[in-house]
């Protein structure tokens, strides 16, 4: 199983990029997807998360208005557009994939994508 995140990178305060996920080894279509967040110091923290279908989304209070997640089933990949960034923005995001179908579980991680915004 590999998620692959791609998309980050250094921007100024008030501009815009957008993240991908690439999943591979896994039927993408029956997981739930969310992107995560870990700046220095601090813990890990939700961004944004979709449901299978795409049809119900959520996002931190923090992103709410200016970041916008969706996903592609028949690509496997998920998407963050983010704009107005802030420097508040700077950290680590990763991509993650949980299934919980019945009794099948599975939780998987990306290995991460720096995204710098300098104010």
């Amino acid at each position: 199983v590999q998620l692959v995140e791609s998309g980050g990178g250094l921007v100024q305060a008030g501009g815009s990029l957008r993240l991908s996920c690439t999943a591979s080894g896994i039927t993408f279509s029956i997981y739930t997807m969310g992107w995560y967040r870990q700046a220095p110091g601090q813990q890990r923290e939700l961004v944004a998360a979709i449901t299978i279908g795409g049809r119900t989304t959520n996002y931190a209070d923090s992103v709410k208005g200016r970041f916008t997640i969706s996903r592609d089933n028949a690509m496997n990949t998920m998407y963050l557009q983010m704009n107005s960034l802030k420097p508040e923005d700077t950290a680590v995001y990763y991509c993650n994939a949980v299934l919980a179908l019945g009794s099948l579980r599975a939780d998987y991680w990306g290995q991460g994508t720096q995204v710098t915004v300098s104010s």
